[in-house]
């Protein structure tokens, strides 16, 4: 089982950009799909993007897509995600979380076992 350790975080004024990074300690390549989940201030964690990487395309949510990217780097075991054009709403409490077993979507809570501690986003205008 691996462990997972987000950063990148930081304030960032509106329309910047972020690259949040999630370490994983051991071979991503073990799991099946690594995601990642944003928290807003008084809001219930959702959902955001979710990557394969043992193959297949990424998905996101239909309200980020535009926006965010996820991508992989396996040879350092690390998973990112690209956040463009930042907004005020953007500032949250962001996660990365993974799964070691198929499943037939990578989109819940319930879908990963594996989280990291989190890493803060905070977009001022």
């Amino acid at each position: 089982r691996v462990d997972l350790v987000e950063s990148g975080g930081g304030s960032v004024q509106a329309g910047g950009s972020l690259r949040l990074s999630c370490a994983a300690s051991g071979s991503i390549y073990g799991l099946f799909c690594m995601g990642w989940f944003r928290q807003l201030p008084g809001k219930e964690r959702e959902w955001v993007a979710s990557i394969f990487p043992g193959g297949g395309q990424p998905d996101y949510a239909d309200s980020v897509k535009d926006r965010f990217a996820t991508s992989q780097d396996v040879a350092t075991n690390t998973a990112y995600l690209q956040i463009d054009s930042l907004k005020p709403d953007d500032t949250a409490m962001y996660y990365c979380a993974a799964r070691e077993l198929w499943t037939p979507r990578c989109r819940a809570d319930a879908d990963f076992g594996i989280w990291g501690q989190g890493t803060q986003v905070t977009v001022f205008s």
